[in-house]
């Protein structure tokens, strides 16, 4: 038996772009319970605190110039202590110190995937294409992940992709992992709260998904692939009071809970779920269905399910004048809303 929850709203937040929020990669989540708001402000990156943002501090932690005018994809991480950020380009990897200059540059393949095109040499350049990578500054702050282009060269078999593991002071690689199945239109990062491990969700069109989860010891590069059999989950959530991590669907059929090997702990098709979930605290999960693809009314809606089992707990009801929207669940008991109409941003609470 299910029941219904109210949602009782306790910050809002106003100003142009700030729907980015609720693109996953745009608020990193870090162990012990820290969040951090990137945000892309024409040339610069502004890292925030999340909760003082929402609390109306509009100051920014630390801004960081963009290495690349022109270049629009990919997503970067900043440092846990806020002295660099890690940008993803499209022909390298830079980290950029607070006070804007540059700590390093890691080089690699083109992503544009057009075989044989031109490079004036120019590192300012941009080519046409839209494929990215991502990287992920660790949570200790010693090393960036980054999904990289290892080669392009003039025929489609040169094309290959790659994880790699780089030293955050120098740059220096210690580790890479060949990704020979991957074709990626675009990718992002999650660091485990156990702060070991990392995931990286890549994207290809309608070719589907891959999902890895990577560990780093010092000494050897232990990557994890076991879900890529079905090439159809895309990583969402993990928090640091639950043992799993959360996936959905590429066609948003079903909701998984899943062991870092893989394992599936738990699922649930009762609805046809939006790309929209997340760990609301350790023992509840924050979902909704038929916003994304505006559906059947009675499917129509926000869904707490518990988080060891995936059963529906109840339906979230939103204050009278308010509507359903996709969220990000922030993992303390609170998430957030976007209001398109009005360009606002409010978090709630049960």
């Amino acid at each position: 038996m299910t029941t219904d929850f109210d949602a009782r709203p306790i910050a809002s937040l106003t100003f142009p772009g700030v729907g980015a929020l609720l693109d996953e990669p745009a608020v990193e989540k870090r162990g012990h319970g820290r969040r951090r708001a990137l945000l892309l402000q024409g040339a610069e990156l502004e890292a925030h605190d999340l909760d003082a943002l929402l609390a109306g501090e509009g100051a920014p932690e630390s801004v960081f110039p963009l290495p690349w005018p022109g270049w629009e994809h990919g997503f970067h991480s900043v440092s846990p202590d806020g002295t660099f950020a890690a940008f993803s380009g499209q022909r390298s990897v830079r980290a950029v110190n607070a006070d804007g200059t540059t700590r390093w540059v890691y080089e690699h393949g083109c992503w544009d995937q057009r075989v044989g095109h031109p490079h004036t040499g120019d590192e300012l350049q941009i080519c046409p294409g839209y494929e990215h990578g991502s990287c992920r500054v660790s949570d200790d702050g010693r090393f960036v992940w980054a999904h990289v282009v290892l080669t392009a060269g003039e025929e489609p078999q040169d094309y290959l992709e790659g994880w790699v593991v780089l030293d955050a002071e120098d740059g220096r690689e210690l580790a890479r992992h060949a990704l020979e199945e991957s074709v990626a239109s675009g990718s992002c990062h999650l660091s485990h709260p156990d702060g070991v491990h990392m995931g990286l969700d890549i994207g290809m069109g309608q070719d589907g998904v891959l999902v890895y989860w990577g560990r780093w010891d010092g000494e050897r590069l232990t990557v994890h692939d076991e879900l890529n059999k079905d090439l159809d989950r895309i990583l969402f959530d993990v928090h640091p009071d639950h043992p799993g991590f959360l996936t959905v669907e590429h066609y948003a059929d079903d909701i998984r809970l899943h062991a870092l090997d893989g394992t599936v702990l738990a699922e649930t098709d009762a609805l046809h779920w939006d790309h929209a979930c997340g760990f609301l605290d350790g023992a509840t999960v924050l979902a909704t269905s038929g916003i994304e693809y505006e559906e059947d009314p009675e499917e129509y809606g926000t869904w707490l399910l518990d988080a060891r089992t995936l059963e529906i707990r109840g339906r979230v009801r939103y204050p009278e004048g308010r509507t359903d929207s996709q969220v990000l669940p922030l993992g303390d008991g609170t998430w957030l809303t976007y209001d398109r109409a009005a360009g606002t941003v409010h978090r709630w609470e049960i």
